[in-house]
């Protein structure tokens, strides 16, 4: 997935609402697009984690199996330390990288 790539910090920044406003000309709006965004990345994320962990998933497991297993542990590790998906979100946004379009409210309340 491409945002393991990009170079999003893993905690938590201050940013200043002028910068969250400049694209839009409203911070509610804004917030809306980085919202909407970052939930399509985490069904993305937890689409391919569910991936990968269905391969190690049987019916017959036993729960001592399931903690012995170290592969599957590295890999939930992994995606615990990738950037949490509004940050993604605010960072793509920022960089110019989200598409969005208004819609035409005035057409909708005449019909």
């Amino acid at each position: 997935m491409e945002t393991k790539k990009n170079n999003v910090p893993t905690n938590t920044v201050t940013r200043k609402l002028t910068d969250l406003d400049a694209q839009t000309g409203n911070i509610y709006e804004s917030v809306v697009i980085i919202a909407k965004r970052a939930n399509q990345i985490a069904a993305e994320v937890k689409q391919e984690l569910t991936r990968k962990l269905a391969d190690f998933s049987t019916t017959s497991d036993s729960l001592e199996e399931t903690f012995e297993n170290r592969e599957q542990i590295e890999i939930s590790r992994y995606y615990e330390r990738l950037p949490k998906p509004t940050l993604v979100a605010t960072e793509e946004f920022l960089e110019g990288k989200v598409y969005f379009r208004e819609q035409n409210t005035e057409e909708g309340a005449e019909a």
